[in-house]
């Protein structure tokens, strides 16, 4: 298969054409020209649309899908779509399915229910066995079928010698260990942000000190242990500066931050819509600006969408016990557009992330393989239901206002366009 995309502007600092405004050309995966104008030729795709612009493919470092075990939220075919529509060439999944992605044969289920796909699904295996916190898991093993990172989605580690071990054995085959910053004695029962706006609904509270004080024990473990360390989804000022202090000392710490912690405060827990309870929980302007910042000065490595589908049974229930999570890939890059220049989401989207978790990022040269995301930076629109791509509707987003937009990718000989 040719195709050959028309007028894109070139968002990708290590090649030569950025900033540049190209025609490219993929023969069977393979990126064969760049150049002013390239003629077509009958038998090629040809893809021209709207202010085009292209960079490398983006990775989302933290999505659930459902399968296996809750395929109602979303099947691994349906979200490697949406991946794709939204623009992503790769996504790492987290272990809380349906069994655990505990093992090796766990993760080889889901790379191969990903087979041939335009997007391409990096498996994270369960820090520990079953995710309950006691028994390491099967870390080689899952590395050696094709796991990226470890790491119990959204549980922390409350056994401090459990961390420390696992990050001294991961250090044997260059393991990534994930720790969820959360101490749950000070977070407790909270459902928000521990603050006036919870005060005033009568929410219990989950202070920003129950993200601190775990990220400062990691941190000192990691002192103490060496190896290679992932903080997800950070959401409080404190956090900035302390996994600051950590990378002024050397330490190999990374971090991520959700999306809607960048845009959205707690004044969205007026109405007690359930779509807007998330962990960790929106927090204060103090907070999404110091957030801000971080990724500008390169603190936070990368950015999210945390996309975790909930089945509407356990979401549009009473606040209090609703299940935590938003959707996110269809609205990353339309919602970083307006608090964020290009370079900087493209680098937070490809750059960053795929270093840390050890993948190789795609240059847009000639001769290099072709793994691109297209988009456009100028439409405007008010996200609604109607353009949600997942099976499961939790969208935190819906009735914000969002600037641009993923047309799709091409990945893996694959042309996959929004219609």
């Amino acid at each position: 298969m040719t195709t050959l995309i028309k007028s894109a502007k070139i968002i990708d600092p290590s090649s030569p054409f950025h900033n540049s405004v190209k025609d490219i050309l993929i023969s069977d995966g393979i990126i064969t020209e760049i150049s002013d104008t390239i003629d077509t030729k009958e038998n090629y795709t040809i893809v021209n649309l709207d202010n085009l612009h292209v960079s490398s493919g983006w990775f989302d470092t933290s999505t659930c899908l459902g399968e296996p075990g809750y395929e109602e939220r979303e099947t691994i075919d349906n979200g490697l779509t949406v991946a794709a529509k939204s623009g992503f060439t790769r996504i790492a999944v987290h272990p809380n399915t349906q069994p655990i992605t505990d093992s090796k044969s766990a993760v080889e289920y889901l790379i191969h229910k990903a087979t041939n796909k335009a997007v391409t699904l990096h498996p994270i295996g369960a820090l520990t066995q079953k995710s309950e916190g006691k028994e390491m898991a099967e870390l080689y093993d899952m590395q050696q079928s094709g796991a990226i990172a470890f790491g119990d989605y959204k549980k922390p580690i409350l056994n401090d010698n459990l961390l420390k071990i696992a990050l001294l054995y991961a250090q044997n085959f260059n393991g990534l260990v994930f720790s969820y910053p959360k101490n749950k004695s000070i977070a407790g029962e909270g459902v928000a942000h521990e603050g006036v706006n919870a005060t005033r609904l009568g929410l219990k509270g989950i202070p920003a000190l129950a993200e601190e004080i775990q990220i400062a024990r990691d941190l000192f473990l990691l002192e103490y242990t060496g190896g290679k360390l992932h903080i997800p989804t950070i959401s409080t000022k404190k956090s900035v500066q302390l996994i600051q202090e950590a990378k002024q000392k050397g330490l190999n710490v990374s971090c991520s931050v959700a999306v809607h912690n960048l845009l959205l405060t707690d004044e969205k827990l007026e109405g007690f819509d359930a779509r807007v309870k998330v962990n960790p929980p929106l927090r204060t302007e103090e907070d999404t600006k110091a957030l801000l910042d971080g990724v500008k000065n390169g603190t936070i490595d990368s950015i999210t969408s945390d996309h975790n589908p909930i089945d509407i049974e356990d979401k549009k229930v009473e606040f209090s016990i609703a299940k935590d999570g938003t959707i996110g890939l269809e609205t990353v890059f339309g919602a970083l557009t307006k608090v964020l220049d290009i370079n900087t989401i493209v680098k937070c989207l490809t750059v960053n992330p795929k270093h840390i978790f050890g993948i190789e990022n795609s240059t847009i040269e000639v001769n290099a393989k072709a793994e691109i995301t297209l988009f456009t930076t100028d439409t405007e629109t008010i996200f609604d239901e109607t353009q949600i791509l997942s099976t499961s509707k939790n969208s935190i987003f819906i009735g914000e206002k969002l600037k641009g937009k993923a047309y799709g990718i091409y990945a893996n000989q694959q042309l996959i366009l929004n219609n």
